[in-house]
């Protein structure tokens, strides 16, 4: 009677053993934070289209051990045509844990930061401007376990692509903006 018991508990155990072997692990958060605003604060007027239109200052901890590079995606799901690109950029290396404000709009960098292209047709970075209505700009930052083999003014549908599978650990900001 005993190992009919234990067969029937295996055999009810299996596919939940299964399923969770089969998942995958819940990346690490990473904390991204900015000098320029509080998580979910106001952005301020110079790293918008109304100001000087520069990209703010981001640093961020907590990074799991493996990491090879960063990517960093900012977008505004709240714009009228859709969600909204206004940064990719991606191959960040390992080591970095900063980007000073008013980054370059360049493709390539000398230590292998590529950039891609934005909603506005352009490299870099390319601040708040939205038409009516207080916007959200979410900051979204990934831990990755390689360096991408993927070319300067990349989408950001390109970016996520590349990324699948290789995702360590993420985190997020989020600034708002009214003009």
């Amino acid at each position: 009677m005993k190992s009919f018991i234990a067969n029937i508990t295996l055999i009810i155990l299996l596919p939940f053993v299964l399923i969770c072997q089969n998942q995958k692990e819940t990346p690490m958060t990473i904390k991204l934070k900015s000098k320029d605003f509080k998580d979910g604060g106001m952005m301020p007027k110079q790293l918008t289209c109304d100001g000087k239109n520069i990209s703010p200052q981001l640093s961020w901890n907590d990074v799991p051990e493996g990491t090879q590079s960063f990517a960093l995606i900012c977008d505004d799901p709240d714009a009228p045509v859709g969600t909204w690109v206004h940064w990719v950029i991606f191959n960040i290396p390992a080591n970095i844990r900063e980007l000073q404000e008013a980054f370059p709009t360049q493709k390539d960098f000398p230590n292998g930061i590529k950039q891609g292209i934005n909603d506005f047709r352009k490299i870099g970075y390319g601040g708040p401007c939205p038409p009516s209505g207080t916007h959200r700009y979410f900051f979204k930052i990934y831990a990755l376990d390689i360096v991408l083999e993927l070319s300067a003014g990349a989408t950001k549908q390109e970016l996520l692509h590349a990324m699948e599978n290789h995702i360590l650990a993420k985190g997020e900001l989020i600034g708002r903006y009214k003009r």
